[in-house]
């Protein structure tokens, strides 16, 4: 187990790290969030990086997350689900969460449309983007992102928010940085249509620092505040 001192530390490095690319690029720091992603890790460690001043969390995996959301209640938290999600798994994400970053479907927003509970805020949703083009990775390519975005606005319970992306985790830097670009740019398009789409998840715990300087809202860094975790397919930390 992690110390408390010890995940505290990584949490303030990490934070430092945001203010300095945030100051390379003259941001405001509080355009950048840092979601942190817990996927796998025990509600002790959640707490941690509670006290030591995380507000956003993450998680991948659908009942993991309903589970950690119902067991580990504090006001002022604000819960983002980041992984893929199938039809039979969206009640307890649109019942528990405030952002699901991993829209590809309209199938999927019109469950978790539907499952969201009356009185709830509309769930704030990002849609996936596969920027590489990469037949392999989960997202809709660019030019699908229009369509989708349009019927994003018909769902009540639904609010489109951004765009998200995961790129390949061994990139050449320029390389990634163009993806990167190429996202910002494609959010500034919708933007005129879909004045809402002001979120950008993009960054993990590799490249968040180049992230938030090609115009990252949102990071989700795992590792880099808990630990190393098992390596697995399609990481989104």
């Amino acid at each position: 187990m992690m110390t408390n001192l010890l995940l505290s530390s990584r949490l303030e490095s990490v934070f430092d790290r945001i203010l300095a690319s945030c100051i390379a690029v003259e941001r405001p720091i509080d355009e950048v969030s840092l979601l942190a992603v817990s996927k796998t890790k025990p509600l002790e460690q959640l707490e941690q990086a509670y006290q030591a001043g995380a507000r956003h969390f993450a998680e991948n995996y659908a009942q993991e997350a309903v589970e950690k959301r119902q067991a580990w209640i504090h006001p002022g938290c604000t819960w983002h689900f980041i992984g893929p999600l199938q039809s039979n798994k969206t009640r307890g994400i649109a019942e528990q969460y405030d952002w699901v970053h991993s829209i590809e479907r309209f199938k999927i927003a019109k469950r978790l449309n539907d499952q969201r509970p009356d009185g709830m805020p509309p769930l704030n949703v990002l849609i996936q983007v596969n920027i590489s083009l990469d037949p392999a990775k989960s997202g809709v390519f660019p030019d699908e992102v229009y369509a989708l975005a349009e019927q994003l606005l018909t769902l009540p319970k639904i609010k489109f928010r951004g765009l998200m992306t995961i790129t390949a985790f061994d990139l050449p830097e320029e390389d990634l940085k163009g993806q990167f670009l190429q996202l910002k740019t494609l959010q500034n398009t919708l933007m005129k249509d879909f004045p809402d789409c002001i979120e950008l998840s993009m960054g993990m715990s590799a490249d968040f620092e180049l992230a938030i300087r090609c115009g990252a809202t949102m990071v989700r860094v795992g590792s880099d505040i808990f630990g190393a975790r098992t390596p697995a397919t399609g990481a989104t930390a």
